[in-house]
């Protein structure tokens, strides 16, 4: 069985580190990845970080990880809150998903306050910044043992 976990990231998530680093704080993806990576390895685990500004995209790399990847972590970004393909998608994979988000979504305006991924999700973490990826790898080392 594959070891790796996708940790899959929606729109303007490219921009991490430049676009309103009062919310999302100054660490890029780079960042992120780098850390996903090294602790995914403390649990044997490889990570895989994309980033696509694109729905269909996002689709297609759930579709693949169905082949070749263990679990994924996901954070959809505006997509959590408008995308039933997503969710569709995500019901395709039959292993763990947990949900992640860089702000806490809960004090930020309401239509924030839904998301269509976390009826899949088997957690969610919000408003812990990039920690959150950091987290979320731990509890899917967890999951997978």
């Amino acid at each position: 069985m594959t070891r790796t976990v996708y940790v899959l990231n929606g729109p303007n998530l490219n921009l991490l580190g430049k676009r309103q680093p009062e919310i999302y704080g100054r660490d890029t993806l780079e960042d992120v990845a780098a850390e996903c990576k090294r602790v995914a390895a403390e649990f044997g685990l490889e990570s895989d970080l994309r980033q696509s500004n694109y729905e269909g995209q996002i689709v297609d790399w759930i579709h693949e990880a169905r082949e070749k990847a263990a679990g994924i972590i996901i954070n959809p970004a505006a997509l959590t809150h408008t995308s039933v393909a997503v969710l569709d998608a995500l019901h395709t994979f039959e292993g763990p998903v947990l949900e992640v988000h860089i702000s806490n979504v809960h004090k930020r305006e309401s239509f924030r306050h839904h998301s269509y991924v976390s009826l899949r999700a088997e957690g969610v973490i919000a408003g812990f910044g990039v920690e959150g990826y950091a987290l979320a790898m731990r509890r899917m080392g967890s999951l997978l043992k």
